[in-house]
């Protein structure tokens, strides 16, 4: 596939540079080359696309019913479908995934448009019973302008998640990707256009952070901000939408804990947390960072995700290998800190991938590490690492498996293996997490399940009818009828 080499932000319907002319290099993760540019948008340009949301918002767009606008979302997976090899492709070349990967990222993210498509004429409101003579009505309205600002490790799906969910719900949107990776949602609002969505509907803005980013974060026009990202960033990105008496949806980091108690099934529970910390290089809110581990299988566990993590190869994501590269330079060089700061602590590596034969100098690479013995209280079993690095923990009764997986500023994952079904129900209530998978791992879980977090993890739900409502408030209508 034919990548082109410039991109433009999607205002209006229009495909616009930025107006000083000012560009971005976007680099290959695989190789650190430059193969496009996108624009160095700023304040004037996350202006112009609030501008033309709002005409949409209160012209065209905000008079299609529901059901209109459900057959446009619909329309719009139909069209990401159809476009799925090319969108794999950008999306594997732009954020140094496997393509295997990115492949199912897309799929996710048509199915994102297609169930918020289906669910925009289902999004019910309710009568209350109040007084003799009257109807009382709870209605859910739409925000108005919602704000996006979505990360580089997923691009193309929580673009579905965020921007479907609002526009099912009625809403215009703002779209303004990490300027690591633009490509896939630059190319997914063209495909929105294809689809019907309206000119101004769907606007995605390019441009670095401090700047586009916090433009559109500080702007008076928008009327909800859904962020996600670091927990630093999302801390400012609350208190600019708290300056607007805005709500915010904010899903950031995560030091998710994987508890394997000594009755699981070990041959169904290691290939899926490996598989937990690898996947997308461990750059996922939700990775699986902590295993926890009952003392009596705990050497047992550790050889077998030992043999596992020596098999994993790391490459290009073109080559569909076990991991790619991390999305960039500093990304890099912060993780390998990391984990040297923790061998000079003392901590033990037990294993590591390799790097494949023939992976071009110049790329990100990070090999797959598996420590072993860390103590808790350890600062790489407490900050989020966003690479390929799993912390083991050994523990010794239920009590103390749930105190280590609290033991963290983070709350928004966990994993519980155990064949005992009391104690399955006891620790999933106990531990501090918006997910719990029990016997299985779901790494953010699917487009139906509530996904969210607590405590520095975030607050708000996206995904499934609760994303939906996210981007609704409740306007109260009482009618005095006699």
């Amino acid at each position: 596939m034919t990548i082109p080499s410039l991109y433009s932000n999607i205002i209006g319907g229009e495909r616009l540079q930025a107006r000083t002319g000012d560009t971005i290099e976007v680099l290959d993760p695989s190789d650190g080359q430059a193969f496009a540019t996108i624009p160095r948008s700023g304040a004037a340009e996350v202006d112009e696309a609030v501008r033309a949301a709002h005409a949409a918002f209160r012209g065209p767009w905000g008079r299609l019913t529901a059901t209109e606008r459900g057959r446009v979302l619909t329309r719009l997976a139909e069209l990401i479908r159809a476009n799925h090899e090319e969108l794999a492709a950008l999306e594997c070349r732009d954020t140094g995934k496997p393509l295997a990967q990115a492949k199912v990222d897309i799929q996710a993210c048509a199915r994102y448009f297609e169930y918020y498509g289906g669910a925009a004429d289902k999004l019910h409101g309710e009568t209350i019973p109040y007084a003799a003579g009257s109807t009382v009505m709870a209605i859910r309205v739409p925000h108005g302008v919602t704000g996006h600002i979505i990360p580089w490790n997923y691009p193309a799906q929580i673009f579905g998640r965020s921007a479907g969910a609002s526009l099912a719900a009625g809403n215009a949107c703002v779209v303004k990707p990490a300027e690591d990776a633009c490509l896939t949602p630059v190319r997914l609002a063209q495909l929105a256009l294809e689809a019907g969505v309206l000119p101004g509907a769907l606007n995605v803005v390019c441009g670095l952070g401090s700047e586009a980013g916090a433009a559109l974060t500080a702007h008076p026009g928008i009327a909800h901000i859904s962020f996600t990202g670091s927990t630093e960033t999302g801390a400012l990105v609350a208190e600019a939408a708290a300056r607007r008496h805005s709500p915010a949806t904010l899903e950031l980091g995560g030091k998710s804990p994987q508890i394997v108690f000594a009755d699981a099934d070990l041959e169904r529970a290691v290939p899926v947390i490996v598989n937990a910390i690898i996947q997308n290089a461990g750059q996922t809110c939700t990775a699986g960072s902590r295993v926890l581990i009952e003392r009596p299988v705990y050497e047992r566990v550790m050889q077998m995700l030992a043999e596992r993590f020596t098999a994993l190869r790391v490459g290009p994501g073109g080559r569909d290998l076990d991991c790619g590269p991390v999305i960039n330079r500093k990304q890099r060089l912060k993780i390998q800190a990391m984990v040297d700061a923790a061998a000079a602590d003392g901590v033990r590596i037990a294993a590591q991938g390799r790097l494949a034969d023939g992976a071009p100098e110049g790329g990100h690479y990070v090999m797959p590490t598996l420590l072993g013995e860390v103590p808790a209280d350890h600062i790489i079993a407490q900050q989020e690492v966003f690479g390929p690095v799993l912390a083991a923990i050994v523990f010794d009764t239920e009590e103390e498996a749930v105190e280590i997986a609290n033991g963290t500023d983070y709350g928004l994952t966990a994993g519980v293996w155990t064949e005992n079904g009391g104690r399955q129900l006891r620790v999933a209530h106990a531990v501090e997490a918006g997910q719990v998978f029990i016997n299985n791992y779901g790494a953010g879980g699917g487009i139906e399940l509530p996904f969210g977090g607590m405590k520095h993890s975030g607050y708000g739900r996206e995904k499934a009818f609760e994303g939906l409502r996210g981007f609704t408030t409740v306007k109260t209508i009482a009618i005095q009828h006699g």
